[in-house]
């Protein structure tokens, strides 16, 4: 089986909550899931990332998108109704980038854990989980993505992203997701 990893990303105020920067349209409609998908992960000792866009100030980011996530501001916050837990070991990576793989210590930590496969989820599926997914690939770990932990602006981008993603990663539902990777203990 391997050993897994859940990336949630950027499920923050700037991209869930309605007054958001870059409000996800779609984004709040996978919180239960994901809730869902925390409480299996802790319950099987399947690790848990959260990523946390975090920006400075003057991003360069910011030639190109509107400004949001300012690190230490509300919108770089996570929302209330999912925040990661220490004491269950949940770890959490801060980017600037899409990828939470671009100048971060993503892959020190997962190697470091001994974990070789990462199951994405989170928004944009088109964007941020797609770019994610691919840098997950290159450093040539397995890559399973959640289809409905997963969010975009509409249904259109989010398939978009799960095409791309399946053509290198196992794309599931949350159900498969569980049914395939629970641990049996006992």
């Amino acid at each position: 089986m391997g050993k897994h990893a859940i990336v949630i990303i950027d499920m923050l105020n700037d991209f869930i909550h309605p007054d958001g920067a870059l409000t996800c349209p779609n984004g709040a409609g996978i919180v239960p899931a994901l809730q869902d998908l925390i409480a299996f992960s802790h319950e099987n000792e399947i690790q848990v990332i959260f990523v946390q866009e975090a920006h400075r100030k003057n991003d360069a980011d910011f030639r190109v998108r509107p400004v949001h996530a300012i690190k230490g501001s509300w919108g770089s916050d996570f929302i209330a109704e999912l925040t990661p837990d220490e004491s269950k070991g949940d770890y959490v990576v801060q980017k600037r980038r899409h990828s939470a793989f671009s100048y971060t210590d993503m892959d020190l930590f997962l190697r470091e854990e001994g974990i070789d496969t990462v199951a994405v989820t989170g928004v944009w599926t088109n964007v941020c989980v797609r770019s994610t997914a691919s840098d997950a690939m290159y450093h040539t770990y397995k890559v399973v993505c959640i289809s409905d932990c997963c969010a975009s602006k509409d249904e259109e981008m989010h398939q978009s992203g799960l095409r791309d993603i399946g053509i290198f990663g196992e794309v599931v539902t949350l159900e498969q997701y569980k049914e395939k990777y629970a641990v049996v203990k006992g």
